[in-house]
Order: C-alpha cells, then structure tokens, then sequence
C-alpha cells in the first residue's frame, strides 16, 4: 500500500457537561483528525492529545506541526507502508507518540478496510459486546458527586470511577461507596499524590476498591513499588506506562498489579497490543481508559478492551456521555455494554456533512511523487 496524501483537520466539539479533572475543566475538544490517503483506499485516525500539556507533554497543536513537518514526510517518502511499518519508520523521532499513533491508526484503518478486515478480527477480539465503566469527575460538593454517580448507575454502567485529588479523596469515596453498596468502584489520582501521602491513601483501603490510578507522577516508578507496599488496594499504572518495555520495567519492579492502557499514550494499537500480550504473560490484567474520544478512536478502543486479557470494565462510555452529537454513528449502551464493531478496518463510517460544519482547520500533505 502506497500513502499519496493524508489530511489533517482541525475540529472543536462541545462536550455534553463540564469534565471536571484534576487538572481543570474542559467545556469543549479541539480535536486534530486524520484521513490517510492511499492506492488501496482510505482510512481515519483521531490524535488524543489534549489542547494544554497537562495530561502529558503532547498538545494538539504541537502534534500537528511534527506530524506535518517531520513524521508525514519520512511516511509519505516510503515506497510501500503498513501499519507495522509505521513505528520502525519513525523510530528517529523522539516520543510524540500521540501524533504517532494517529497516523498509524489512520493508515492501519485504510489497510484493513482495503482487506475487509474489521478491528477487532485483527487485534484478536474474543467478545462481540464490552462492559463499560464512566469516570466521573471532579464535583462541586458531595451531593453533587451522589446525583451523577446515580444517574450513570440508572443508566447500567457497570463500574463507577471517581478523580481524586488532596482535599477531595476519602469522604467522596465514602459518600459513594456508602450510597451505592457493593458497586464496581475505583479512583484515578492523576499522578496528583506523593509518597508521602501513603498513610493518607491507605484510608481508601476500608472502601474496597477495584484500584488506585496513577497516584504518583509519572516517572515515580520506583515510589509507585513502595507505594504498593503500603496499601492494601491495588496500585495500577497510566501516565507511567509509555510503552511495552516501561510496561514490563513496572511489572518487574512491582510497581503496579493492573495496568490501564491508552493506544495513543503508548503510540498506536499495535504497541497497545504488545503490551496487552506482556501483562497476559504475567498474569497482570488490564483495561480501556479514555481520552474523551470520538466514534473513531471509541471504534478502535472499544475494539481493543473485546481482547482476552482486558478482564475489567474500562472508560469506553457511550457517545451520549461526552457529545450531544458525534462525528460517526453513536455508541449506545445496551445493559451496560457496548457492541463492537464489526465492519470493515474501524467499522464506522465518518458523517462528512457534520465533521465539516466544526472544522476550523484543514490542510493536506502529499508526497512529492503525486504533485
């Protein structure tokens, strides 16, 4: 397969409700998707990187300028591309792996449909439905916390995750937990948390919870082992997790017994894959988390949590929790499921009309053998 030309465009879509984090609020997504191009057929991709270098080092804006002036060319240059190609091709570039990934799930897309080879089938789904978890952020008050949880719950979700930060951990955990009896609960501490904070986060050990998320920043590996020393819930690692050898460094030091993996954190569903057969091997399961994704990367990530080792519900919520309207078919619950798409390469098909009245932006970068 040939790569002639990928298009790059620029989208600003505004979200259901406020997503509280603990890094701030987030009203609406500046999103960069792509459209690769080729001999064989087209394909789509979506970047994840947020408008602000807060959850990692990448942003949107960021990413589209390597992707146009350093990772497209050395692709479009190449004779012949495959999805498997793409990472040894960019290997000279340093990190951007949220950019990395949105060409090579672009062009992994195109690749499949051209074949009539779904997702799923190709990352070695065995579950045609998934169960699926909501985050809940960061609320106002207690009350407020409650009547959300509650809602999601009426809705059928089957695992219930809070953000936490210093000042707002224990009592939050516990009004739920208190509420809600033995629902599937977990928090995600978004590296807000020290060492020093052990004796504090052993409180939430009372609460019986699934899992504590990245309480420690990123690079604290060895703190995230001693950590795990500490208390008696399970320590699992996120922003930590860049890549399948970081993943198998955490494991060996025992620094996490669960991992939740992003394709576009660690670079693309392929190194994801690599990853999610590493903690299979060590009988460390793993989960779906989510970066607010639209019906592209909800396609491929929902695709992904149906492989055997994703033994928990992950952040793979319905459309309707995130936008009034999506770029493809919505995602809808059904029992607290949702179906994995089936079709060809990502098996959802992008509404052009609606994706061109929010672009704010687009350009194309083709290869020099097609001007």
């Amino acid at each position: 397969m040939k790569l002639e030309a990928v298009e790059l465009r620029r989208i600003r879509i505004s979200l259901v409700a406020p997503f509280e984090t603990s890094f701030g609020t987030q009203l609406e997504r500046d999103i960069l998707i792509l459209k690769a191009i080729t001999d064989e057929g087209e394909g789509w991709g979506e970047c994840v990187a947020g408008e602000e270098p807060d959850y990692s080092s990448e942003y949107v804006e960021a990413a589209q300028h390597v992707l146009v002036h350093h990772l497209l060319p050395r692709l479009l240059a190449l004779p012949r591309l495959t999805a498997a190609d793409v990472k040894g091709a960019l290997q000279r570039f340093h990190g951007h792996r949220m950019a990395k990934a949105s060409i090579e799930m672009a062009v992994l897309d195109a690749e499949l449909r051209a074949r009539r080879e779904s997702f799923a089938h190709y990352l070695g789904a065995v579950r045609s439905a998934v169960d699926c978890g909501v985050s809940v952020g960061i609320h106002r008050s207690i009350p407020e916390l409650l009547a959300t949880v509650g809602g999601y719950l009426d809705q059928g979700y089957r695992r219930v995750k809070l953000k936490i930060k210093p000042g707002w951990d224990v009592e939050p955990v516990r009004a739920v937990r208190e509420r809600f009896g033995d629902v599937l609960l977990q928090v995600d501490a978004n590296t807000a948390y020290t060492l020093a904070d052990a004796r504090h986060l052993a409180q939430l050990d009372a609460f019986n919870l699934l899992l504590i998320e990245q309480p420690l920043p990123e690079d604290q590996v060895l703190a995230h082992a001693e950590l795990a020393k500490l208390i008696r819930t399970p320590v699992c690692l996120d922003e930590s997790i860049t890549s399948e050898q970081a993943a198998a460094d955490a494991i060996q030091l025992g620094a996490c017994s669960i991992i939740n993996i992003k394709p576009g954190r660690v670079g693309g569903y392929l190194e994801a894959r690599r990853i999610h057969d590493l903690c299979a091997k060590h009988d460390v399961p793993v989960w779906m988390g989510g970066m607010l994704e639209t019906g592209l990367g909800r396609a491929g990530n929902v695709a992904m949590a149906a492989m055997p080792d994703f033994k928990l519900p992950g952040d793979t919520s319905a459309s309707d929790r995130y936008y009034h309207r999506d770029i493809t078919e919505p995602f809808v619950l059904v029992d607290g499921r949702l179906n994995v798409p089936d079709g060809p390469g990502l098996g959802v098909n992008v509404d052009v009309a609606y994706l061109e009245s929010i672009t704010t932006s687009s350009q194309v970068v083709r290869s020099s053998a097609a001007d």
